[in-house]
């Protein structure tokens, strides 16, 4: 049996919940910009985690998370923007901002792991 890859499970979970923020934004917000770049981003991270999980190789493979990574960290920056904004309470969007936080650790982990296993 095959093992659960995490950070798949998790990026694909939190983009659900994005998919959920960016649809309150706009309907409950009339917030369309932020909702749009909040949107894109946080999506991001899983597709291109995904993208990685094909890889042709082990470059294209980091090439792949550095993207993801990337867009998590972007996607903390939308986050922190409408809670500090109070755009988005802070008990709505606090789950969010750690679960992102997260993503980031585990992504820079996995990058540091290949680029250490690379050199071997």
């Amino acid at each position: 049996m095959k093992k659960e890859n995490i950070i798949i499970k998790k990026s694909y979970d939190f983009a659900l919940r994005i998919i959920k923020l960016s649809t309150y934004l706009r309907t409950e917000k009339k917030e369309f910009i932020l909702s749009r770049q909040i949107l894109k981003s946080g999506t991001s991270i899983g597709a291109n985690i995904e993208e990685a999980e094909g890889a042709q190789s082990r470059a294209d493979f980091v090439s792949k998370l550095h993207i993801s990574l990337k867009e998590a960290k972007e996607t903390k920056y939308w986050l922190r923007l409408l809670r500090d904004s109070k755009i988005v309470p802070e008990n709505l969007i606090a789950s969010l901002i750690n679960d992102c936080s997260e993503m980031v650790s585990i992504l820079n982990s996995i990058l540091i792991t290949t680029k250490r296993n690379s050199a071997s």
